[in-house]
């Protein structure tokens, strides 16, 4: 072989090593960059850490008030238009608020009433029994 058979043949050489480590540190970086984001990540990447955190979120969304129900009806016979209305807040274990707006010609009367486990302690209009019942079958 002469010289500059070597000489190409070495030049190649360094070439493929030089690809070949820039390659490698890539590879590398990638894989740092996957592990940092699965570090990174708020969720468990285990299915007993994925239940426990279903669990929790199930716990939180039960005190939410996410049962309602809005009923519209006419208050008053000269009246049109089903301007008043009952709208039922409760969470899942029936416990929130009924809040009736009542519309006139010339006003308007709003009224809240708490309801604990789908119950009032003051008496519910039909109005307001009706939005408690559709907004416990809501759910």
């Amino acid at each position: 072989m002469n010289d500059s058979a070597l000489t190409t043949l070495a030049v190649a050489a360094l070439v493929v090593g030089v690809l070949a480590l820039l390659l490698s540190i890539l590879a590398l970086r990638g894989q740092a960059a996957r592990r940092r984001r699965s570090r990174d990540s708020p969720l468990p990447t285990d299915l007993a850490g994925l239940r426990e955190e279903v669990e929790r979120l199930r716990g939180e969304a039960a005190g939410a008030l996410r049962r309602l129900a809005v009923v519209r009806y006419d208050a008053f016979g000269d009246m049109g238009g089903r301007l008043s209305w009952s709208l039922a807040l409760c969470d899942d274990e029936g416990d929130g608020v009924v809040i009736t707006s009542i519309s006139g010609r010339s006003d308007a009367r709003t009224y809240a009433k708490n309801v604990a486990g789908w119950a009032c302690d003051q008496p519910l209009s039909p109005e307001e029994e009706e939005a408690v019942t559709q907004a416990k079958a809501s759910g």
